[in-house]
This record gives structure tokens, sequence and C-alpha cells, in this order.
């Protein structure tokens, strides 16, 4: 039996769950960290904003050779890179959740934050390690996440952002316990971890604070889904003009506009139906910037997975991915709505 090579962990080993994305040239359509028309989830499932659905080319072992016309060229169809039925079914399921939580006793919703943001640390934490040896403290984020929804959910703002400054210091004392070689490397690594998921998350546990906290949380979710969704029906359709074809080429700037098109139909449903005294015309403004928030967060976890050479953070959910996958562009979109329906409505 084959010795495993020198410097093999048990890290290591749980790597190999991970799929990793194949290093293939450069071609036109061709995006290994795309999700290959696959519902992207968030958290109901939809497609990556700007993305246009159209799946990517795939080299490897254990994969299929694109179908090809009699002349050799490819016969154009499309084909789904993910088992669609589970991405379907785990969707719906995240949605049931959510939508449970919020309107029957919306104190659940705030465990239903933490408990996503503890699993999406460990993912991030996980692949950091694993394919950058980075060794940022899960504890002291894990902890520290949870403590800061729960703050943002009684304290507000101010209590999100004092509980956001105790973790950081955590991380830092927490790391002094090992060996300082790399040790700057590592507590930078955990302070962006903080700010990436925790803090961005707890955007949300403050909008569900407010009087009318389920609806604002509810028009949160839609304005992502719908953005999504918008972006893959015109992407599919009309998508021919990359957007950022060094990061994701599977993205189109006809998806985009498809993006923006649907959120701010959507804003302008949400604010007159579900907001009080919000107005359509504000709608239209929460719609354009949730549309350009979900690209960017798609965008940004995209430039992370390819800098760590893996196609999903994680295989938590089947058909969708880690938890991270479904937070990408969720996260970003958070205090951009946060902020938004408190300068149009108040705090609430």
């Amino acid at each position: 039996m084959a010795q495993a090579p020198a410097g093999y962990t048990h890290e290591d080993a749980q790597a190999s769950q991970t799929r990793r994305m194949p290093i293939v040239p450069d071609a036109p359509g061709g995006d290994q960290d795309d999700r290959d028309g696959r519902a992207a989830g968030r958290p109901f499932g939809g497609p990556a904003p700007g993305d246009d659905g159209r799946p990517e080319p795939r080299t490897g072992p254990g994969t299929e050779p694109a179908a090809l016309s009699p002349r050799g060229r490819s016969s154009g169809r499309k084909r789904a890179g993910r088992d669609l039925r589970a991405a379907i079914g785990v969707g719906l399921g995240l949605g049931a959740v959510i939508i449970a939580s919020l309107f029957v006793y919306k104190h659940v919703f705030v465990g239903v934050i933490v408990a996503a943001v503890v699993v999406g640390l460990w993912e991030l934490t996980s692949r950091l390690a694993e394919r950058k040896q980075i060794r940022a403290p899960l504890v002291p984020l894990a902890v520290g996440g949870a403590a800061m929804v729960v703050a943002g959910y009684v304290r507000g703002a101010e209590g999100a952002w004092v509980a956001t400054a105790l973790t950081a210091l955590a991380v830092l004392v927490w790391r002094m316990t090992e060996d300082p070689a790399e040790y700057l490397r590592d507590v930078t690594a955990g302070v962006f971890a903080a700010f990436y998921v925790p803090f961005l998350a707890t955007f949300v546990a403050m909008m569900l604070a407010a009087a009318d906290g389920p609806q604002r949380v509810l028009t949160f979710l839609l304005l992502t889904v719908v953005s999504d969704t918008g972006a893959y029906a015109v992407g599919w359709r009309f998508g021919t003009h990359k957007l950022a074809p060094r990061i994701s080429p599977g993205k189109t700037r006809e998806g985009l506009l498809g993006a923006v098109a649907f959120a701010m139909a959507a804003g302008a449903l949400c604010m007159h139906f579900l907001i009080d005294g919000g107005t359509w015309w504000q709608g239209l403004l929460l719609g354009l910037a949730a549309a350009a928030s979900a690209t960017l967060g798609d965008l940004g976890e995209s430039m992370i997975k390819r800098d760590l050479g893996i196609k999903d953070m994680g295989t938590l959910l089947p058909g969708h991915g880690g938890i991270m996958d479904r937070l990408d562009s969720l996260l970003p979109t958070a205090p951009v709505v946060w902020l938004l329906l408190v300068v149009f409505v108040g705090v609430g």
C-alpha cells in the first residue's frame, strides 16, 4: 500500500471532499467557477446574478465530452452540471424553514442566521487551511460570530460593532497560543472572515428587530432571489457580452440588465405592499441597489474560490455546494437593503 506523502494531514484528507477547480485555458463561455446553469439557491434557489445560465465546459476525470454535431462542432445542447432535483428539493426545504421561522416566531430566525454564520465560517476557514495553509482560528470566530448576530438583534448597530471589535480581539489573542510563524497572515484572515460572514449577517438580524422585521427580511430575500432569476432568464436567452470574463466568464452584461430590471420591479411591489410607509419609487432604487450588490457579492466569492482553486466552498447542500455558496450574494446585499430601508421608512 502506498504511503501518504510527508506532511499529509487530516485537513488534507478533508480537502478531498471539496470539489477543486481544474485549471484549463480560458475559452469563450468557459467558466470553471460558474454554476453550470444550476439553481444558485439563495436561499430558495435561482441562478447567480449576471449569469447567462449556460452550462460551462468541464475537464478532468469522470467528465463527459460535449455532444458534437456531424461536422464536429458542439451541438449547443444545454446540460445541467448538478443534480437538479436535489437542488430544487434543498432550495424548497430551506425556503420553508425560513418562511416558517420568520412568520411563526421570528426569534427562531435569529437561530437560523447564527447556524448559517457558524457553518459558513467553518467552510471558509477549512478551505483556507486546506488550500493556503492559513490557520484562521475557528473557535473565537464561531463564538464571536454568534454573539455579533445576537447583539445586532438585541442592541442594534451599536451592539453589533462592539461584538465585532471583541471578536477581532479574541482572534488576535487566540492565535497567540500557537506558533508565532505566520501570525500576521492568520489573524488578518481571521479578521477578514469575521467581517465577511457574521458582521454582514448582523444586518439581517437588525432588519428583523424592526416592528415589521419579517416583512423587511422577506423583502431583502425576495430582491436577491428575483435579481438572480432575472439574470438567469435574460442571460440565458440574450446573453452575448461578457460581464467580467477574467472572474466569471459565464456572466453577461445582458444578464446583469435582467437582474436590475427584475429586482427594480420586485422592489416597487415589495415597498408598496410589504413595507409600511414605503412608495414604489423607493422600491425602484432599492431593487437597483440590491441587484448591484448581489452581483458584486457573487463576483467577490468567485475571486476567493479562484484564488483557492476550488469550485465550491463545501458539499453540505446537495446540488448547491456549501452554505457559503448560497450566502455569496445575500451577505453584501444585507447592509445595502438595511440602510436604504432605514433611510426610506426609518428604523421601525
